[in-house]
């Protein structure tokens, strides 16, 4: 059963995944991200930031990428 994806632990699978994450809180992305006018606009460009980093390190794919590439082209 396991095999075909069921049994026990099989729940699992659809928990979100978790990413240990080390900020630089002197590079200028960070500082640009705190400068930023109201918390929306901060959290648009912290969110653009994670994913650029997921991103570099292959793991941002699905629907996440594509959010991710339609707001990279916005923002353009």
């Amino acid at each position: 059963m396991a095999q075909t994806g069921g049994g026990p632990m099989s729940f699992y699978g659809s928990l979100p995944d978790s990413y240990k994450v080390a900020i630089n809180g002197n590079h200028p992305v960070v500082d640009k991200i705190l400068k930023a006018e109201g918390e929306e606009a901060q959290l648009k460009l912290a969110k653009q930031a994670f994913d650029l980093a997921l991103l570099s390190q292959g793991l941002l794919t699905g629907k996440d990428l594509t959010a991710f590439v339609k707001r990279s082209v916005e923002m353009i």
